[in-house]
């Protein structure tokens, strides 16, 4: 990789010591967003890396671009990672936890199951044990990402692992957790607001760019699949199939149809959300289906995206507003000569949110936080079986822009009854489920079975969200407050 040669980075511990010296049970680190395979749950989790950087030269386009490329693997090294997110409650009153419990949370796990605490200003906000981590979202949401994991059985038996020792924390302090799309009781203001530097920023820039970034900030979950690639031309094939899919997968795991303890409109207000949230980094990128979509294009667009903040001496600094490119030549006004570093890059990128993200991988990000376990089966079947990805790739490729975007818009209020041409996004869903059991038949890991909760979902027609929907208005009386036993982890 050409940014090999021209930079120089020396990794330092937080104690000055050795990086890889063994740790004692539960002890404090800063966590290193790296350029290995964890899957990059640490760098939005966590303070950026601490480095002592020497830079031989200024970064240029063609280090950002070579970035991305390294992320290239053969078939034999894909892996599938999940990030799984869910909201933590107290169950006598069904109130959103606070910080303090969020920390003694963390702190139970990391002294029982013998994770490494990641620390911001003296407070724990996040957790590490291999290539898994534990982060929190701003407000409290408490997120899972998953290691690199060959198998759906793997990945199943990771996020198994993790609810059993989340429960197990939990339970003792009388606190739950919900798996749902959006927080279904509680108003924005009831949210109580994590410790984290980078999320003041967000806070403070969000009403300038949109009317509900609070609320995807504060009340939304989602659970993620993220996904390799062969090369440039195996990514800009799995990028267009996924964006075309984000909607279709909206449909099958719709699941917040709730606000403030009523119907909220939705099936996944989650989705809609997104649609007036901050549309610089957000939406469905037409720009990928041109002819001259490629790794080089994407970062262009990366580093016209506003950035949020720079990470310099253990604090943020405000850079909203500013583009990556200004940064590039020295010219944020907040940072005056300060220069990026690969690492700035690497953070920079999390702050995008498409319905399909490029990092070193794929992230699908169309899902609505849920009680499902098995979310990755659908995209495994279809993006990692070459037959599969031909035939829908074949399927999606005439589709257009304004086709994409109706769905995007309509899917979150109608989910699998919305018409698309001259049938519905169920007909779609149904041929799309048949590809992926294809799909995962071949792979040959007896991973099918991992597809019955969405096969139930397209056979009967009815997405989670209206089956709450029904509840609501018989079983419950109108009530939202069931929510949390039903799904409750």
């Amino acid at each position: 990789m050409a940014v090999a040669s021209r930079l120089a980075v020396a990794r330092v511990a937080p104690d000055g010591g050795a990086a890889g010296r063994r740790r004692r049970r539960g002890r404090p680190v800063v966590a290193v967003p790296t350029a290995g395979r964890g899957r990059g749950g640490a760098v939005a989790a966590s303070p950026p890396t601490e480095e002592a950087v020497q830079m031989t030269e200024p970064l240029t386009k063609e280090d950002l671009v070579a970035y991305l490329v390294s992320g290239c693997k053969p078939k034999e090294n894909w892996r599938i990672g999940t990030e799984h997110e869910k909201f933590g409650f107290e169950v006598d009153t069904l109130r959103p936890i606070k910080y303090d419990q969020i920390r003694d949370i963390l702190n139970g796990l990391a002294e029982r199951f013998d994770w490494d605490k990641i620390v911001e200003e003296n407070n724990v906000i996040g957790l590490k044990q291999g290539k898994q981590s534990i982060s929190l979202e701003p407000g409290g949401q408490f997120e899972l990402s998953g290691a690199p994991l060959e198998t759906l059985h793997q990945t199943c038996a990771e996020v198994n692992s993790h609810l059993y020792q989340v429960k197990a924390v939990g339970e003792e302090m009388g606190i739950g957790f919900l798996g749902i799309g959006f927080q279904p009781k509680w108003a924005l203001s009831d949210i109580p607001i994590m410790p984290k530097g980078r999320y003041e920023i967000m806070r403070n820039y969000m009403p300038k760019v949109g009317s509900l970034g609070l609320d995807m900030m504060f009340r939304t979950c989602t659970v993620q699949v993220n996904l390799d690639f062969s090369s440039e031309q195996d990514m800009i094939r799995k990028f267009r199939t996924g964006l075309a899919l984000q909607p279709i997968a909206t449909a099958i795991f719709a699941n917040s149809p709730f606000k403030e303890g009523k119907p909220n409109g939705y099936l996944s207000l989650r989705s809609h959300i997104w649609t007036d949230t901050d549309n610089n980094r957000s939406g469905m990128l037409p720009f990928v289906f041109d002819d001259s979509f490629g790794f080089e294009r994407y970062v262009d667009y990366a580093l016209d995206i506003p950035m949020y903040f720079v990470y310099r001496n253990k604090k943020y600094i405000d850079c909203t507003g500013m583009s990556f490119r200004d940064f590039m030549v020295g010219k944020l006004p907040q940072a005056p000569g300060e220069l990026p570093t690969l690492n700035d890059w690497e953070n920079h990128l999390t702050t995008i949110f498409p319905e399909v993200r490029l990092k070193r991988y794929l992230e699908m990000r169309g899902a609505d936080g849920g009680p499902w376990r098995r979310l990755c089966a659908l995209p495994v079947g279809l993006l990692y079986d070459e037959e599969s990805l031909q035939s829908i790739s074949d399927m999606t490729s005439d589709w257009t822009n304004e086709e994409r975007e109706m769905l995007r818009r309509k899917v979150p209020v109608t989910g699998l009854k919305t018409p698309f041409r001259d049938g519905y996004v169920r007909d779609l869903a149904e041929e799309i489920l048949q590809l992926s059991k294809n799909g995962l038949e071949r792979r040959g890991y007896k991973e099918v079975g991992f597809l019955r909760e969405v096969d139930a979902v397209i056979s009967s027609g009815v997405t989670p969200a209206e089956r709450l929907l029904n509840l609501y208005e018989t079983k419950w009386q109108r009530s939202v407050d069931p929510v949390f036993q039903e799904l409750l982890y």
